[in-house]
């Protein structure tokens, strides 16, 4: 997008998505976007890093940030370190999504609300609102949420159906700064291959292994190789026991087989072509509680 072509009053921002765990931020972000770059699971605390999605239209471009979900039931230096780059990510942003579900407002949410900043543009999302049978408690619930803070609107949505995202948008663009765009046209997130292979693998760990696997648990890709259209993975899963590696191989190992499976199909849907991946399992205990670790592990 040249300089000539740009409308007069082209508009770009960063725009926050936070909220407690498991309310839909990396969903939401994924279909605003139009492409799987941020992961999607059932257990808490999916999100572990800062995710930038880009979407750019006509005359704005959107720079959503996904954010870990603020954590409070665990002290250990992973969460320190994922809070903080909540309340970081928070300060810098032109505009901040509160997400919330429908319905649901508990002390988590509050937790989250308390984070706001008052000077940065705060738009409640309220979403999973096709889950609301009675459409009518809708209002009333939408009314109790904004009487807590000001806001800058109210937009309820369903990720899921893509409803109302739309409305959403435009009410975003409201209040990005006018701005030439920072990411090229064809954009859809600033992080690396390398990294969203390992995103991807961790996904399908969460998804497959579910609530017996330990929140402390990751993935390293120890190597990325690139010929031609086919890319070679090698990725480490790290756990800190030897129990939880036989639970993530599982039965002569049918389950690190499905995980490692169904990486490779997103792997290869994401980068547009074949990938060879090669999965370990590791222990290494006491990962998540070293924050000289966490940084050699990407964790900022």
């Amino acid at each position: 997008m040249t300089d000539s072509k740009m409308p007069e009053h082209f508009r770009c921002g960063y725009i926050a998505i936070v909220g407690r765990p498991n309310v839909g931020k990396s969903t939401l972000m994924n279909v605003l976007i139009g492409a799987k770059v941020s992961i999607t699971s059932r257990k808490a605390q999916t999100t572990r890093h800062r995710i930038t999605g880009i979407q750019t239209l006509p005359d704005a471009q959107f720079i959503y940030v996904d954010t870990p979900g603020f954590q409070t039931r665990h002290s250990n230096a992973l969460n320190k370190t994922l809070n903080k780059t909540v309340t970081n990510t928070l300060i810098s942003s032109d505009v901040i999504l509160y997400v919330i579900e429908a319905g649901t407002f508990g002390p988590a949410d509050q937790q989250v609300m308390d984070l706001l900043p008052k000077e940065v543009p705060c738009i409640l999302v309220i979403n999973k609102s096709d889950r609301v049978k009675d459409k009518a408690v809708l209002l009333p619930f939408a009314q109790k949420v904004a009487a807590m803070r000001d806001f800058a609107a109210i937009v309820p949505v369903s990720a899921k159906l893509h409803f109302q995202l739309e409305g959403l948008q435009n009410e975003i663009k409201r209040f990005l700064p006018e701005n030439q765009p920072i990411f090229g046209p064809d954009d859809i997130t600033d992080r690396s291959e390398k990294f969203l292979a390992s995103e991807i693998v961790r996904e399908k760990l969460f998804r497959f292994v579910g609530d017996e696997l330990p929140y402390t648990s990751t993935v390293l890709i120890e190597k990325f190789e690139q010929e031609g259209d086919l890319r070679r993975v090698f990725a480490a899963i790290l756990v800190e026991r030897d129990t939880h590696k036989s639970m993530i191989i599982g039965n002569k190992g049918a389950r690190l087989k499905e995980v490692s499976t169904q990486a490779r199909l997103d792997m290869e849907k994401l980068f547009g072509g074949p990938v060879y991946l090669e999965i370990w399992v590791k222990v290494k205990s006491g990962w998540a509680d070293n924050e000289a670790g966490l940084r050699a592990y990407g964790y900022e």
